[in-house]
This record gives C-alpha cells, sequence and structure tokens, in this order.
C-alpha cells in the first residue's frame, strides 16, 4: 500500500513539470550558475503546498477510519519477497531524480541540486513511515526507511563516482492470476493491481553500457543492459501464509535489453517531459530469467 502511497505522491509533486524541460548543466555550469530566486521560492511554496495537500488528502483517504495507536515500528521486511522494498528504493530514487531537477531548474548547481534532490527524495517518503507509525494496522517499518536512504544514496553516489547517472531503476508490470485470487489485497483492476499486486511487479537497473567504454566507442547509446528482480505465488504478505494455501513464494531474477529513450535528441519540450516519464518504465524487449522453482527460461518478450 505504501508503494501506491508513495507513486500517488510522485504524481503530485511531478505535477508542474517545467523544471522538467531544463537542458543538462555542464562541468562549467557548476561554478558559474546563479540561484534564481524567484524561482526558487516559487518550487519550496508550490511544492510543499502540494505535497502538503497530498498527505492531508492521503490521510483522509487512507488512515482517517483505520484505529490509530501510539507509535510503533513493525518488521514487514520478510513480506512479499521483499518486492516492496525494492519499490520503495525505486519510489526515493525517482523522488531525489525529480527534485534534483526541479532544483536544477531554479539555477542551483549540480553538486547542490543533487545534493537536496537526494535529501528530499528521502524526506518526503518519511511522514509515510510516521502515519503508518500511527495506524494500529500497520506500524512504522525500519527496513523501509533504509531503503528509503539507498534510494537517495542511490542517485548521489552515481555522481559523486562519475558526475552523471550510468545506472537506472526502472519498473515493468504484467497482469498474473493472482490477483483475482484475492483482489481486496492485490487489485480489482489493472490501476490497482500494477501498484498492490507484487506477483506482477518486477523492478530493474538499467546499465548505460557505452558510458562504462572509452569515449568514441560505437556502442549504440540507446541500448542498454538490465537486470532485473521478481517475485510470484504470493497472494499473503508472509511465506508460511501462502504455504497453507497450497503456494510456494519463489524469487525471479532477470537479464534483458533495455530502451534508453534518453539517447533521443529533441527540442520538443513535450517530448522531453514525455521521455523522461517513459524511461522510469523498462519496455518490453527479450530477456532471460532464472527461479529455483522454473530454473533457466528463455522470453522473447518480456515485461
Amino acid at each position: 500500500m505504501k508503494i501506491k502511497i508513495a507513486f500517488v505522491l510522485l504524481c503530485i509533486f511531478c505535477a508542474n513539470n517545467n523544471w522538467l524541460r531544463a537542458q543538462p548543466m555542464t562541468l562549467k555550469d557548476q561554478d558559474t550558475s546563479q540561484i534564481n530566486r524567484s524561482r526558487l521560492r516559487t518550487l519550496v511554496i508550490g511544492g510543499s503546498a502540494l505535497y502538503g495537500a497530498g498527505l492531508i488528502g492521503l490521510n483522509e483517504v487512507w488512515y482517517k477510519n483505520s484505529p490509530r495507536s501510539s507509535f510503533r515500528f513493525f518488521d514487514d521486511s520478510q513480506e512479499w519477497k521483499q518486492v516492496d522494498k525494492v519499490g520503495h528504493f525505486y519510489g526515493a530514487y525517482h523522488f531525489s531524480l525529480a527534485a534534483s531537477k526541479a532544483f536544477r531548474w531554479t539555477g542551483m548547481s549540480q553538486k547542490k541540486s543533487i545534493f537536496w534532490g537526494a535529501m528530499t527524495g528521502i524526506i518526503v517518503m518519511t511522514p509515510i513511515e510516521i502515519l503508518d507509525g500511527f495506524s494500529a494496522e500497520y506500524g512504522a517499518s525500519w527496513s523501509d526507511f533504509f531503503v528509503n536512504i539507498g534510494g537517495g544514496l542511490f542517485l548521489y553516489g552515481q555522481h559523486a563516482l562519475w558526475n552523471e547517472v550510468r545506472i537506472h531503476p526502472k519498473f515493468s508490470f504484467h497482469r498474473t492470476s493472482f490477483a483475482p485470487q484475492r483482489p481486496s489485497l492485490l487489485g480489482k483492476s489493472f490501476s490497482e493491481e500494477i501498484l498492490k499486486d507484487y506477483n506482477g511487479q518486477t523492478y530493474w537497473f538499467s546499465v548505460d553500457i557505452d558510458k562504462f567504454l572509452p569515449k568514441g566507442n560505437r556502442y549504440p547509446k540507446w541500448l542498454n543492459i538490465a537486470v532485473g528482480y521478481g517475485a510470484e505465488n504470493m497472494i499473503f504478505a508472509q511465506d508460511q501464509q501462502n504455504l497453507e494455501v497450497g503456494l510456494r513464494p519463489y524469487r525471479q531474477f532477470y537479464l534483458s535489453f533495455d530502451w534508453d529513450l534518453t539517447a533521443i535528441k529533441t527540442r520538443s519540450k513535450f517530448l522531453k517531459t514525455l521521455i523522461y516519464f517513459v524511461n522510469m518504465i523498462h519496455l518490453p524487449a527479450p530477456a532471460l530469467s532464472f527461479s529455483a522453482e522454473k530454473g533457466w527460461q528463455l522470453h522473447a518478450w518480456y515485461y
């Protein structure tokens, strides 16, 4: 459920996408950039207002009618084969990336925009854990805190190492036969299943191969290699619960091609915005998968 909340908040944060059109910075810009205080003020006030309104709305929808308790922690680190944890990492990373682009839009230097973007990505996920901590049905999760931090640091660390992003977290989804078995938890429609059915979710790390090769290489900039992770056979969070109804949950690992849409050069503001959002997704591609349950499998077209 928290992944669903995080996704909604990310959409709210990206509602004003002017900053997505900001041009990439050069190394020289890091020293000469000047902050546009009017834009910074607009970003802070507007972003805070939208985010605050989103939290209030989410509290009304998800928590208002749920029983409250004193703040407590709940260990959910063994649930859903940790697919939900990877989802938190993915959400925190993309919050951080979006925030860093927003700060760059204000004229902030690359180094500072990446730092404050990563901090923002971590901070905006924290209130969700706090709300969970006061809910009798959930409880705050230390493991979620840690993976949220990991998502922000993944962006910051890449810039610290390479001054650019070379490994992109991505997401894909396919419908499964498990959601109809427990629609109240796994979703009653495609829009619900894509956020709730962990059986159909796959999270990827898409590697820009050409950026690891010497300059002037002829490797196609649009073709990445991606490794993925997912799990299946789950209608309950805990393995034991699934075993009791005859399901044996298992992890799946993937190796696939991935299409890097940022290799498309365009001056169109609309296309730049579209490419930014679509590039968060692993588009269908040939893939090789492995699981203890099914062994090695070749997929002509996996998503």
